[in-house]
């Protein structure tokens, strides 16, 4: 019962859509309809400017760890050793708020800054590495949701090998990695198709509305 109740509380948070919100105190109104049509900090640089941008993007991964420690902590009050499992779900759902948010209609962003702040907390090993590769993918390429789509593939992986080499890592942590990479690669399902039809948008490109 506090599984489920700290999952609730995680995808409460996760849900809160920092991005909308602070499109609309910085006079753009729903950001959702302008450029990509979604509330992530691409979306904001694209149609509200740098500082809105950055201001959502740390919003959203400080949302996903507040979301983890939040529900892994309610969940914990079942008992010590249910601790870990409900971090791991807390994490799973709140990327899962995010990305399908009960206050915006079921809608929202794709996950990725959500689950970077969620990860960072539960398998912040695992997460570095992907960091690196996303940089490296975006700089080259100037396209963020490839770089998002290696990056994100690549936790769960690095998780399940320090998991399995060193133990350091709860198999409920993969797990929840493995359930956050495949949320984010669904809601990148059109990105994914621009990307090979080769007309993605690149980093600082102008969009038409959606």
């Amino acid at each position: 019962m506090t599984f489920l109740l700290g999952a609730v509380v995680a995808y409460l948070i996760g849900a809160i859509p920092i991005g909308f919100l602070i499109a609309r105190a910085f006079g753009i109104g729903d950001v959702r309809r302008h450029g990509s049509g979604t509330i992530g900090a691409t979306n904001v640089l694209r149609t509200a400017g740098k500082t809105p941008a950055i201001l959502t993007l740390l919003g959203d991964v400080v949302k996903g760890a507040v979301a983890v420690v939040a529900g892994g902590a309610v969940a914990a009050m079942g008992g010590a050793d249910g601790a870990a499992v409900g971090a791991a779900g807390a994490a799973a759902a709140a990327v899962i708020g995010n990305c399908w948010s009960v206050f915006l209609g079921f809608r929202g962003g794709k996950g990725v800054a959500t689950g970077l702040g969620a990860m960072l907390w539960l398998v912040p090993l695992a997460v570095v590495p992907s960091l690196v590769v996303f940089v490296v993918v975006v700089a080259t390429t100037r396209f963020v949701s490839l770089g998002s789509l290696i990056a994100t593939a690549g936790v769960p992986l690095v998780a399940l090998v320090l998991s399995l080499a060193r133990g350091i890592y709860p198999l409920a942590s993969v797990a929840a990695a493995a359930v956050v990479a495949l949320v984010i690669v669904i809601r990148h399902r059109e990105n994914i198709a621009r990307l090979r039809s080769g007309t993605e948008n690149r980093f600082g490109q102008r969009v038409k509305a959606a």
